[in-house]
């Protein structure tokens, strides 16, 4: 069972970036539907992106109150619902207005699945798995350039039109349509794959494995809430713990170069870096997938070698970031750009 809820959060999550990359590879036909500034387009995706970033913590919070499974596919199937309405847009308030909306419902795919690892998985396997579902959306990010060109050939086939005219006439078509309706498909998935805790389902409970292995019975009730509200929750466990904000701290900036290279990497290697469209979607899908190997090496390395520790090699990581990030505004070269995008974003 626990493989199943695995594979449920894992897939699920996926969608969820399957329905916000989307919008980063439709920013540069946004830019030309509405002649947009550059400071516009910042303004799109940063909006989003702070939303996302607000929700992503209050909605984790009520995740802990609701059924995991039900809240993952809610918020799935609420952001197909705001693409749709992305593609009818024709205004840059309408965009903003919407992607704010979009940035909101994406915190709901983190906390169901933060819960069903725990459920599911003793800590002391938890470094490997969470990797493991950690790539999923370097995969769902990945995939939407092939989804979303693949698709453009084959709708504009359907029309009869060619290319070029669908990528001026139909592109909300492949960009919004067709990630909604793959994540309202996930969803369905999400709700028949995850399941409830072990005790839940019958099964002995996470905290009797735990015992089983060896892990100290005191860790075990410290996290134990179950009579606390959502706001005593976070206040208790998240406000008042000092790890906590050493690792947002850290987030805070490994997210800000992670977005803001993905957020511009479009408009960036279309007009700055001479590329074509082929050429960026190529680059963009190697940002998201050259991550893949490497996290799963972090959780490996984190388990084994660092015993449970996450902040050394997410240290030596940052500094690898720094040096990746210096050659793929440096360098001129078509391959080379290609390379420091996708190592930065391992």
């Amino acid at each position: 069972m626990r493989t199943w809820s695995l594979s449920g959060v894992f897939i699920g999550y996926m969608g969820y970036y399957l329905v916000r990359n989307n919008i980063t590879l439709s920013t540069p036909f946004i830019q030309n539907q509405l002649d947009l500034s550059k400071s516009d387009i910042g303004t799109i995706t940063g909006s989003m992106l702070i939303a996302y970033g607000i929700s992503k913590g209050a909605m984790s919070v009520i995740s802990d109150k609701a059924d995991p499974k039900k809240y993952m596919a809610l918020g799935l199937i609420l952001c197909a619902l705001v693409n749709v309405l992305l593609g009818f847009s024709n205004s840059f308030y309408a965009y903003v207005g919407f992607v704010i909306a979009l940035g909101v419902f994406q915190g709901m795919g983190v906390g169901p699945s933060f819960i069903t690892l725990a459920n599911w998985y003793p800590k002391k396997e938890r470094g490997i798995y969470t990797a493991v579902w950690n790539i999923s959306h370097n995969i769902g990010g990945g995939i939407v350039a092939p989804i979303v060109s693949l698709s453009g050939f084959a709708l504009a086939a359907l029309l009869g039109v060619s290319m070029a005219d669908f990528n001026e006439t139909y592109w909300h078509m492949n960009h919004f349509y067709v990630p909604a309706a793959c994540a309202v498909i996930i969803s369905l998935y999400v709700l028949y794959a995850v399941k409830g805790s072990p005790k839940n389902e019958g099964l002995i409970d996470i905290t009797e494995i735990n015992e089983m292995r060896g892990i100290k019975t005191e860790e075990i009730k410290a996290v134990e809430t179950p009579n606390l509200s959502s706001f005593e929750i976070f206040y208790r466990y998240v406000l008042k713990n000092k790890n906590a904000w050493y690792v947002a701290w850290m987030d805070t900036f490994v997210y800000m170069v992670r977005f803001g290279l993905i957020s511009w990497l479009p408009i960036y290697l279309l007009e700055t870096k001479g590329f074509n469209k082929e050429q960026m979607g190529i680059a963009f899908w190697l940002f998201e997938w050259a991550a893949i190997p490497s996290t799963l090496l972090a959780g490996y390395i984190s388990d084994k070698i660092f015993k449970g520790y996450r902040m050394p090699p997410a240290i030596g990581a940052m500094v690898i970031i720094f040096f990746m990030i210096i050659g793929y505004f440096t360098s001129n070269n078509l391959y080379m750009v290609i390379f420091f995008a996708a190592m930065a974003g391992c």
